[in-house]
């Protein structure tokens, strides 16, 4: 039985969901479509291919990801083996950068003033 040759391209979507940075297929393709998810410095669709070499910026949950493809997966594999198809580059958090906590309004409070905004925005450190 002759076997198929290796890819030379895989779908952005697929390859997060396999290397496991997204917990999903599809919740890398909504960070695709959303913007979060950058391949060589340029805004990436869901069916983008990636190729060896390139590099992956991806906005997750917890933080942002930079990661350099090293091996094309497209299937998900175990955690021990998806390690292998990527070399990772995110720049080590420093302990005094913090992220600000989310703002928790109490439920029927109502919609927020054009001051209770100002605020929460004056928290995250935008103005």
């Amino acid at each position: 039985m002759a076997t198929s040759p290796a890819p030379s391209s895989v779908r952005v979507d697929a390859w997060l969901w396999s290397i496991r940075l997204y917990p999903t297929r599809s919740a890398a393709t909504a960070a695709c479509k959303a913007g979060h998810v950058r391949v060589n410095g340029s805004s990436a669709k869901p069916a983008h291919p990636v190729r060896l070499g390139d590099t992956v910026r991806a906005r997750t949950i917890a933080a942002e990801r930079i990661v350099v493809v090293i091996g094309l997966v497209e299937k998900r594999t175990r955690a021990a083996l998806a390690v292998l198809n990527y070399e990772d580059r995110t720049p080590v958090a420093t302990p005094g950068e913090e992220r600000p906590a989310p703002v928790v309004r109490d439920r029927g409070s109502g919609r927020p003033t054009k001051r209770d905004r100002r605020l929460v925005e004056r928290l995250r450190g935008r103005t």
